[in-house]
């Protein structure tokens, strides 16, 4: 471990882009897998290396949605929420907004009701047992259609678990264009919901206008295609709306073709808002540590560089002044010891 990995190691850090069921590790898919023989996904960690290497974004759909198909009770649920925290407490993550897909476990035929009951039970435990804060962004899976937005909609405004911050919509962007989805964007805005949709990942930079300007977005996830229009880099800087860049995510889903040419160097020129983030950390082969040591190398930063990601991070979240306080003075006394 460099003296850089070993200060990102310790870093106190803050996750704001990171999905629910693609941050399950190959140890506890592979257990839910051996639940439910019925599935594709292997029973073997180790094979798992090999299910989760991706051709393209769409074969990383495929293989995503048989991910989700282990996820059949309420039970699996909980297991799994509650192993996610456990695996940010090693890397000193102190607090994330999850994305969770809440359609993809009702349509399989776990109640509402129980599913929320579900996530907020490991929620509390994570805070209380692990030191992880965790809160919810519920995600239409885009994918699915109007009849998912709808369903998504009416769980976070009429359930509302305590743990609930912000609204989002993921999935394939090609063939699922944004505007179609602002009726549910503004019943969530309306019920006190923040805007956070993946725009710009796979398409070009339209996408993000069309978030911006229909779903009235206040964070983007990835906008890889940003750079592409200085037009928008201009307006997401002078507005300090903050782009949720997730490098290892972008390479393996052929979002970018050469790690060496991510455009979160552009970024970070036009002063952008930037935050790290690691996506579907194990089916990446990835976790944020080595996002964040990614990143470093890509911006060639230092100790202080790093600390200033991890700064954005607590700035572009929606934890309460307060909490954003707690968190911005660990890092910054973490910072201060360090004698790398």
């Amino acid at each position: 471990m460099s003296v850089l990995d070993s200060f990102i190691a310790g870093l106190p850090k803050a996750e704001l882009h990171v999905h629910h069921v693609g941050s399950a590790s190959p140890r506890i898919v592979a257990e839910l897998a051996a639940r439910h023989p019925d599935s594709p996904v292997p029973t073997d960690p180790e094979a798992l290396a090999d299910f989760f290497t991706f051709r393209d974004f769409a074969h990383f759909i495929e293989v995503y949605l048989s991910v989700v198909d282990l996820i059949r009770d309420a039970e699996d649920v909980r297991l799994l929420t509650y192993e996610v925290a456990r695996d940010m407490a090693r890397q000193n993550i102190r607090y994330a907004e999850l994305t969770v897909t809440p359609f993809s476990s009702t349509k399989r035929g776990i109640p509402d009701a129980a599913f929320v009951e579900a996530i907020e039970d490991a929620r509390k435990a994570a805070e209380s047992e692990l030191g992880v804060t965790l809160r919810w962004c519920f995600d239409i899976p885009g994918e699915a259609g109007l009849e998912a937005a709808e369903e998504t909609t009416r769980m976070a405004c009429d359930l509302k678990p305590e743990g609930l911050v912000s609204f989002g919509l993921g999935g394939p962007e090609i063939g699922v264009p944004r505007p179609q989805f602002k009726p549910y964007f503004d019943r969530a805005i309306a019920a006190g919901l923040h805007s956070v949709p993946h725009a710009g990942e796979t398409t070009g930079p339209q996408t993000i206008w069309d978030a911006l300007t229909h779903l009235r977005a206040e964070r983007i996830g990835h906008g890889t295609s940003a750079t592409q229009d200085p037009k928008l880099l201009a307006h997401l800087a002078e507005h300090r709306i903050p782009l949720e860049v997730c490098p290892t995510s972008n390479l393996a889903t052929r979002a970018v073709t050469d790690l060496e040419r991510h455009p979160i160097k552009e970024m970070v020129a036009a002063g952008v808002l930037v935050t790290i983030n690691s996506d579907d950390p194990p089916m990446f082969g990835t976790d944020l540590n080595t996002e964040y040591a990614v990143a470093a190398r890509l911006l060639e930063l230092d100790a202080h560089g790093v600390a200033a990601l991890a700064r954005n991070a607590v700035e572009a979240s929606f934890m309460d002044a307060a909490g954003k306080a707690a968190l911005t003075a660990e890092i910054d006394a973490y910072t201060a010891a360090w004698r790398g």
